[in-house]
C-alpha cells in the first residue's frame, strides 16, 4: 500500500472527462504509441494520427467533467488507479504550497478515452501531459498498462505517483518561468527539452522523498513513507521512459541527437537525486554542462 487507508482524500478536485469514448488498449497502441505519448506533447506535435484506431468521441459529459466516484479514503486510492491519481493531487498541492509562494494549484483531469484541451486532444494515445495554457495535468491511467505490457515495467503504485509528480513538476516550471527561460530549442542530449524533463524528474523525486509529511484535515498523513521495493519500482519507471530505452525497443538503435526527455540513466539519476537531497539539487539539470547532465 502507498496511501494510509484511513486518510481522507475526499477533498480532491480531480475530474473525469471523455467518458463514453472508445479506449484503444495497450495492444492497439503498441510501441509507436509509447513514442507518440512521450515525444508528442514536448515537441508540440500531434502524433496520434500515426497510431491507427485510437479514441473516438461518444456520449456526453458534464461541463468541466464528472467527479471521481468512490474516492473518499486512502483505501480507495490503494485499490483504484483513478482514485490513486486523483488523491495524489492533495499531497502534491500540500507539498508545493510549502515551498512556493505564491502557489497556484493546477487542475487535474483523468482522461477516459479522449477529451479536448487547450493543447489539442488528450487521449490514451497521447499519454500524460501538462498543458500550460489551461494549467491542467491530463492523465489517462491506461498509460500504466502500456508501461507494463509493452516494456515490462512493474508500474506499481509509487511508480504511478512518480508519473503524476513529474507532470506536476511541469506546472511548477510554468509558474516559476523556467519554461520561458528554457524554450524549446530542438532535440538532443543538451537540449532545453531534456533539461526541463530531467528537472521534472528531480521534482518528482523530491516530493516522493517527503510525501509522507503531507496530512489530511484530521492530521493523518495521506501517504506512507516509501519502502525500498517501492522506491526501486519508481526508479524502474524512470528507466523505462528513457529515450534510449524507447528507441532501442522501437527501432533497435539509439540516436542521442533525437532525445527529448533524457536517457534512462539520466532519468533514474535525477529522480534519485531529488529523492535523496530534496529541491536544493533540482536547479542543476538546467545549469550543468551537457556532458555532466
Amino acid at each position: 500500500m502507498t496511501f494510509n487507508p484511513d486518510a481522507d482524500v475526499s477533498g480532491n478536485t480531480a475530474r473525469r472527462r471523455g467518458r463514453g469514448a472508445v479506449v484503444a488498449g495497450a495492444g492497439g497502441v503498441g510501441l509507436l504509441g509509447i513514442i507518440a505519448l512521450i515525444a508528442g506533447p514536448l515537441l508540440g506535435i500531434d502524433l496520434t494520427g500515426l497510431l491507427g484506431g485510437g479514441a473516438t468521441g461518444g456520449g456526453t459529459e458534464p461541463e468541466g467533467g464528472s467527479v471521481i466516484e468512490n474516492c473518499l479514503t486512502g483505501e480507495d486510492a490503494n485499490e483504484n488507479v483513478d482514485c490513486r491519481v486523483a488523491s495524489a493531487q492533495l499531497a502534491l498541492d500540500g507539498y508545493w504550497e510549502d515551498y512556493l509562494d505564491p502557489y497556484r494549484a493546477p487542475k487535474l483531469i483523468i482522461v477516459d478515452g479522449a477529451t479536448s484541451t487547450a493543447c489539442g486532444t488528450a487521449s490514451n494515445a497521447v499519454g500524460p501531459f501538462y498543458c500550460p495554457p489551461d494549467e491542467t495535468v491530463y492523465i489517462d491511467p491506461t498509460f500504466f498498462d502500456l508501461m507494463q505490457q509493452q516494456f515490462g515495467a512493474s508500474a506499481g503504485n509509487l511508480a504511478q505517483l512518480y508519473i503524476v509528480g513529474h507532470e506536476w513538476g511541469h506546472h511548477i516550471q510554468y509558474l516559476t518561468g523556467v519554461m520561458d527561460r528554457y524554450p524549446n530549442n530542438g532535440t538532443g542530449p543538451d537540449s532545453n527539452g531534456v533539461r526541463i524533463e530531467l528537472q521534472a524528474d528531480c521534482y518528482a523525486g523530491a516530493w516522493i522523498g517527503r510525501m509522507a509529511q503531507e496530512k489530511d484535515p484530521d492530521g493523518v498523513p495521506y501517504l506512507q513513507a516509501p519502502t525500498e521495493a517501492e522506491r526501486v519500482d519508481a526508479l524502474n519507471a524512470a528507466n523505462t521512459v528513457g529515450d534510449d530505452n524507447i528507441q532501442e525497443q522501437s527501432s533497435g538503435s539509439v540516436n542521442p541527437e533525437s532525445f527529448t526527455h533524457g536517457s534512462s540513466e539520466q532519468r533514474e539519476f535525477w529522480f534519485a537525486n531529488g529523492y535523496a537531497n530534496g529541491l536544493d539539487v533540482c536547479e542543476q539539470p538546467l545549469t550543468l554542462a551537457g556532458d555532466r547532465l
